[in-house]
């Protein structure tokens, strides 16, 4: 993998990450397809789109169908037929979620399937050997996720951890194709998440990512953490912020310095019936739609604003068809692509203030 900074606009960076699945242009979103798919979504939708990355998980790919089962169907690129690239993340997060079915010991995670109850083992190793068999361009390594708020001894001990694991993540990393990042861990504590990094940055990975956050802070603590990080992190690695998908915090985090970001929001929240507008957020099922012929977002050009009515979105949502999920999902999907895809403009144009203050008043 190999990356360059290619604008920047005060901190905020218009980067390039050149994968051997081809490039992505940063700062990027990348949609979640935990199982191999984007939820209501086809790859070649999301190529349509402009995405030219996804996220998959491999703790859930793991457990089904299983690792060996996709490599030796040639890969998750080909499994999934998408030609792009993927990052996997490790599955950490998930399997620290399991707060009833999970031990941890620093010799990994100890964890029975939410599936069937079945015990497995992740240590470091083999998380690399799960990653490495499915074959995707950025991989993650497992790192330890407290829950915020979170003790100081509980954070050290998560810091501790993660440096650990991902030392012996990258000394039993064999594909040389595979670019590894390094998660920093330490909660809201400053100290800890320069330890942390610092301890990191001395094995050395391809990128750097802040994990730990949006789970549980408030998010003008998240700021203020993405905030002091950014003047920290190297500026010739990628910078990727995990989990955090509210736009306007995007936006923000952009604005600071990062340049990857993930989360399930556009998708899950389609499927809750809330759709992303230029204009605010519309909650589809409400009744005041139900004879409204105008398009979800006036501004937008995506497929389902060319052709359908707010009046047939509310009608499929209420009627539990699955065309209003895969239409709400389509626009919201295209609403955070073409928002992206603006940022970066104004970055490459030095117009990122006006950018800001314009989303700001709206």
């Amino acid at each position: 993998m190999e990356f360059k900074v290619v604008a920047k606009d005060g901190k905020a960076r218009a980067g390039l990450i050149k994968t051997r699945q081809g490039e992505v242009l940063t700062p990027a979103f990348m949609p979640v397809g935990t199982q191999a798919t984007v939820k209501a979504m086809s790859p070649e939708e999301l190529a349509e789109m402009g995405y030219q990355m996804i996220l998959a998980n491999a703790y859930h790919l793991y457990l089904r169908p299983g690792h060996k089962i996709i490599e030796n169907l040639g890969g998750l690129h080909k499994f999934m037929n998408w030609d792009r690239a993927i990052l996997t993340d490790s599955g950490g997060f998930q399997v620290y979620s399991l707060a009833q079915l999970r031990r941890v010991s620093d010799e990994g995670v100890e964890f029975q399937s939410h599936l069937n109850g079945s015990r497995h083992f992740f240590s470091p190793e083999k998380v690399m050997e799960i990653q490495e068999a499915l074959g995707a361009d950025i991989i993650m390594p497992i790192d330890d996720c407290p829950a915020l708020p979170a003790s100081r001894s509980r954070l050290e001990e998560s810091v501790e951890r993660t440096v650990n694991w991902a030392k012996r993540s990258k000394e039993v990393k064999r594909k040389e194709e595979q670019a590894l990042f390094g998660i920093v861990q330490g909660g809201l504590d400053m100290e800890l998440r320069r330890r942390c990094f610092q301890e990191l940055y001395r094995i050395g990975f391809s990128g750097y990512a802040l994990g730990g956050l949006a789970v549980g802070e408030e998010p003008a603590e998240r700021s203020r953490i993405v905030e002091e990080m950014s003047g920290i992190l190297p500026e010739d690695k990628p910078r990727y912020l995990m989990g955090v998908g509210p736009v306007e915090e995007c936006l923000e985090a952009v604005r600071q310095g990062i340049d990857l970001f993930d989360c399930v929001l556009a998708t899950r929240n389609a499927r809750n019936g809330q759709v992303f507008t230029s204009s605010g957020k519309i909650n589809i099922k409400n009744s005041e739609y139900a004879e409204d012929e105008s398009a979800l977002d006036r501004e937008c050009d995506c497929y389902v604003c060319r052709n359908y009515t707010r009046a047939y979105l509310r009608h499929l949502y209420v009627s539990g068809e699955i065309l209003g999920i895969r239409l709400n999902t389509w626009h919201n999907l295209y609403y955070y692509q073409m928002f992206f895809a603006r940022v970066r403009e104004a970055i490459m144009e030095g117009t990122l203030k006006s950018f800001i203050q314009i989303k700001t008043r709206n």
